[in-house]
């Protein structure tokens, strides 16, 4: 591709793998981003001390595209523990995989609210998912997360107490009607690796992805959208906020919405699940005993996790303070008031642990998230555009062509520039 030349529209996780790539191919490539940083809807700020990442995200670990284009040993990850702690008014128990965390293998064996059968369900779950490669698994026959389960013969009990609120927050859908596809994906990279954020916040991964693309040559624009693309089939005119540019190549990367703005592929994916996420101050020492473990909630889904984010993460609170954070789900929540949602996780705290007390509780950042994923139901997979769909000389590198993930988003990246690749030879 030497001497060719490329304009990536948006500096989110696909764009940025896209750039690199290409500009490791030898094409000239330039990255337009709207935003002052690059990041798309993985961003951190920073402010008096604490970390506060857009939302609940971690790292899979295990993802191939994140091992593949990330330096995990650089970003300096803190893990979580696998597992989590069951939480419902005057009761918290631990399960966890005793494989992985063998300290917590007494206290999940003595978790009663989890049957033997359905531990031992888990672990041949986890050996069927273990057997099957993502091709496969996304190209199975599909159905909803709960009626796979139930096809399984888990109980009620479990699937309602500890895979709603878990998979509640990976898919933002407690009521597990998302693809069993993305659970059987994530069950298998859960099984298989461990889960954590850099010290620095989440954004340490796109500022790492930039860092690569610049360095194999890619010039990154911020500040800068991409407004309209007039692609003939020969070649494309990008009209950015600031200049019009010719390329022989354009890769959109862009959100859904703006993506199918910007290309009319109506095939993107722009149906939503939303998110409030909620963090909090609280003084240092004051400890939720979860080792490191999320804090799930059975009872209900106000909120639907509690999260011990400076337990796992020393980093994202200063020195005098503890950071939490609780995720509330759904639009219902988009509209509560800051105060509202932390007197929610304080009642809710408090009724976990009875003989303590949160008035030290101090919401410090809220998180509104619209559009934190793209709705996957079932069958949605088969129905999402290939990264040529736009056609002539205009590409698509999104999660929405593969599936909403972290995953999903770096190996569109790659796709989108192979396509690109293959194309201009």
């Amino acid at each position: 591709m030497d001497g060719e030349t490329v304009v990536v529209a948006g500096a989110g996780l696909a764009g940025l793998v896209a750039a690199r790539h290409l500009a490791d191919a030898g094409a000239d490539v330039t990255v337009f981003e709207r935003r002052p940083e690059v990041g798309g809807r993985v961003r951190t700020q920073k402010r008096d001390g604490f970390t506060f990442d857009r939302g609940f995200q971690v790292l899979f670990t295990k993802y191939p595209a994140v091992r593949r284009e990330l330096d995990l040993s650089a970003l300096d990850v803190r893990y979580f523990a696998p597992g989590a702690v069951i939480a419902r008014p005057g009761q918290r128990s631990t399960l966890s995989d005793p494989i992985r965390d063998p300290r917590a293998t007494v206290a999940s064996l003595q978790n009663d609210e989890v049957t033997t059968t359905d531990k031992l369900r888990t672990l041949a779950l986890r050996q069927h998912v273990g057997s099957m490669t993502e091709n496969e698994i996304f190209g199975s026959e599909d159905d909803s997360i709960r009626d796979y389960l139930r096809e399984w013969g888990f109980s009620e009990d479990y699937i309602e107490h500890f895979v709603a609120p878990f998979y509640g927050g990976i898919t933002l859908d407690r009521s597990l009607s998302t693809s069993k596809r993305v659970f059987e994906y994530t069950f298998k990279m859960l099984s298989e690796g461990s889960i954590g954020v850099p010290a620095g916040g989440m954004q340490a991964v796109p500022e790492q992805l930039a860092a690569n693309a610049r360095k194999a040559g890619a010039r990154i624009v911020t500040e800068s959208g991409v407004e309209h693309i007039d692609d003939n089939g020969d070649s494309a005119t990008i009209t950015t906020v600031e200049e019009t540019v010719d390329a022989d190549f354009v890769v959109v990367a862009t959100d859904p919405k703006e993506a199918r703005r910007l290309t009319d592929v109506n095939q993107i994916p722009t149906n939503a699940r939303s998110c409030v996420t909620q963090s909090y101050r609280l003084p240092k020492g004051t400890k939720l005993e979860t080792r490191k473990k999320l804090l799930l909630n059975a009872a209900d889904d106000a909120p639907n996790t509690v999260v011990p984010m400076s337990e796992v993460a020393p980093e994202y609170a200063p020195d005098d303070a503890e950071l939490v954070n609780a995720t509330f789900l759904g639009t219902s929540a988009l509209d509560r008031d800051a105060s509202e949602l932390a007197e929610m996780t304080r009642k809710t705290l408090e009724s976990w642990y009875p003989d303590r007390m949160f008035d030290g509780l101090e919401p410090i950042h809220t998180d509104r998230i619209e559009f934190a994923q793209f709705d996957q139901p079932p069958g949605v997979h088969d129905a999402l555009p290939t990264n040529r769909e736009p056609g002539g000389r205009t590409y698509l590198a999104g999660d929405f062509t593969a599936w909403s993930s972290i995953q999903g988003a770096m190996q569109s990246g790659r796709n989108a520039a192979e396509a690109v690749r293959s194309d201009a030879e």
